[in-house]
């Protein structure tokens, strides 16, 4: 695949209103020179006491890989784009891996609100009692005879098993284009990975599975996250797991959450 450089695409009239969230990361930038290369707060000091889903920080190297070798755009160093890319999978990696509220350090827990496709916006606690990790971000007004992920009966632990199974090289994002900065950030996101597991009764196919989508940041006075608007659709998702024949069974889905994969990958 080729790769290009691609120049920032904002308009220097908007420089000043995004030095803020360039300053800020600064910090985030150099906590990742002791772990992760794209994603902050996972190690040092203000990780000593936070606490990890599955007891400690995940590691990310597979999916970095995949990242590396799929991205169509590889955004020049300290460009808003790159910032932006870093935030979102340092959000990601805190929802899915931070149990405690408190050990967030890219949102305002307190403020934190959640939208999916214009649907009410909930708030953490909310998210939690819908079954967090992907529960949010797949809901659905489908009857349930039509659901082949149901938010409804999945959680936290089971929706991680089913995705991780699924893509065991992970489910990789890019940012595609950023349109506006701080304090309402928009932009364009691709997700993708390969579906070289079993996904609810269906087998694997091997393809790649691709969602495409639009997103909304918006932060506080403290570069804080404080409101998430995603805009996709499911399906482009699930229609691309469903591909595979139906399996005879569905104990090939299902795996122990303790394992050390599950455990390592995000």
């Amino acid at each position: 695949m080729c790769f290009a450089y691609i120049r920032p695409s904002l308009h220097a009239k908007n420089l000043i209103t995004l030095s803020p969230v360039l300053m800020s990361t600064e910090k985030m930038a150099s906590s990742m020179a002791e772990g992760d290369k794209y994603r902050s707060y996972m190690y040092g000091e203000g990780e000593r006491n936070t606490k990890w889903r599955f007891g400690d920080p995940p590691n990310y190297d597979v999916v970095n890989k995949l990242f590396e070798q799929g991205r169509t755009k590889i955004w020049p160093p300290g460009s808003i784009e790159e910032k932006v890319q870093n935030l979102v999978k340092t959000w990601e990696m805190e929802m899915f891996h931070k149990t405690s509220f408190d050990d967030y350090k890219t949102v305002d827990p307190n403020k934190y609100t959640f939208s999916l496709n214009g649907r009410k916006a909930i708030t953490l606690e909310e998210k939690r009692k819908l079954g967090g990790g992907y529960n949010s971000l797949l809901q659905t007004s489908l009857p349930e005879k039509f659901r082949c992920y149901n938010p409804a009966v999945e959680t936290a632990d089971s929706s991680h098993q089913a995705f991780t199974t699924t893509f065991p090289r992970g489910f990789a994002v890019e940012i595609l284009q950023v349109y506006s900065g701080p304090p309402v950030i928009v932009y364009k996101f691709r997700h993708w990975g390969f579906m070289e597991g079993p996904f609810k009764g269906h087998a694997p196919t091997g393809e790649m599975v691709e969602l495409y989508g639009m997103a909304i940041f918006e932060l506080d006075e403290e570069m804080k996250i404080v409101k998430v608007e995603f805009f996709y659709d499911r399906g482009e998702l699930l229609g691309g797991l469903l591909k595979g024949a139906a399996c005879s069974d569905n104990s090939a889905d299902e795996t122990s959450s303790g394992c050390p994969f599950l455990r390592n990958t995000g």
